[in-house]
């Protein structure tokens, strides 16, 4: 994997930035995908997030081109994102999660069109599951409704027969691969830490377009992403996280009486609902963390 010096080549400079935490060996995989890459001005940010239990160190052994951050402590998703941004070069910059790997052509087609379009400020590609050959998990975002907070993944368990190749206004990120210019950045702001893990990249796209710009899904881009492994399903670390980002979401994007509407019903329809159902299924665990979620919005604010 060769990586290039800002502003040497006729391609805008990209910063491929990626976090690290307990899975050094899933990481090695994803760079190792990156050897394929055609894009030909780029360099690799890869942050350790303090990982326990893993030895971040051979990455930078196997591949002494990367840029390796080792924080001090887990600084979650946004945080580990953001420890890059401060230090990347790039016009723009690439978030993609470790357990993905590349396709060789897949940066072009979204820098063009982030080039073309400069009122676009996030673009992600399709994403198919790396383990189910040829099958959607991402072809864009339906808008996410203001009440539920939630949204649908287009496409998904889909066979890919080309009928998402196509570029497209979206509804929301996918945070496991988003490119975004340096400007769009420095005007909007970095992702916001206090979610720590699900839903931040949701609350970065809506304020990027609160700042004026439009999110695209590039069907011409592809990555596939093996999911779950970087986080347990189901795991109570998953239920909390999840739920109280959705509820955080919903706090910091919805104003006057959506806001108070979609609160009512996350904490007196939805939350109750989840854990009812989870304590039927003898899962008193995953119950519990869906209360914690609830009482940390309760007992917390909503910005950080």
């Amino acid at each position: 994997m060769e990586q290039s010096t800002p502003h040497t080549n006729k391609w805008p400079f990209v910063s491929i930035i990626t976090v690290n935490y307990n899975q050094s060996g899933v990481t090695l995989e994803f760079l190792e995908s990156l050897k394929s890459c055609t894009y030909p001005n780029f360099e690799v940010w890869v942050v350790d997030n303090a990982s326990p239990s893993d030895n971040p160190d051979r990455i930078k052994k196997c591949f002494p081109e990367v840029n390796l951050i080792k924080t001090e402590k887990n600084l979650g998703f946004a945080g580990g994102n953001n420890v890059a941004v401060k230090k990347a070069n790039g016009d723009y910059l690439l978030f993609i999660n470790n357990d993905t790997e590349i396709e060789p052509g897949f940066l072009q087609p979204m820098v063009q069109l982030l080039e073309e379009n400069p009122e676009i400020g996030m673009v992600s590609p399709k994403i198919h599951y790396f383990h189910t050959q040829n099958t959607f998990q991402y072809a864009g975002f339906t808008p996410i409704n203001r009440i539920t907070i939630r949204n649908h993944a287009i496409g998904f368990g889909e066979l890919d027969k080309g009928q998402y190749d196509h570029t497209i206004q979206t509804g929301s990120i996918f945070g496991a691969a988003m490119l975004v210019p340096r400007k769009v950045i420095d005007e909007a702001g970095m992702m916001d830490e206090i979610f720590f893990l699900y839903y931040e990249e949701h609350d970065w796209a809506a304020r990027i377009e609160r700042a004026g710009y439009k999110l695209y899904f590039d069907g011409r881009s592809l990555v596939k992403h093996k999911e779950s492994i970087s986080t347990i399903k189901d795991s109570p670390f998953q239920i909390f996280y999840l739920n109280r980002g959705r509820i955080l979401y919903a706090r910091r994007n919805n104003k006057g009486m959506m806001k108070l509407i979609s609160l009512l019903f996350l904490y007196l329809i939805s939350m109750p609902k989840i854990m009812l159902v989870f304590a039927l299924k003898g899962k008193k665990d995953l119950s519990k963390a869906v209360f914690k979620a609830v009482w940390w919005n309760l007992t917390h604010k909503a910005e950080n």
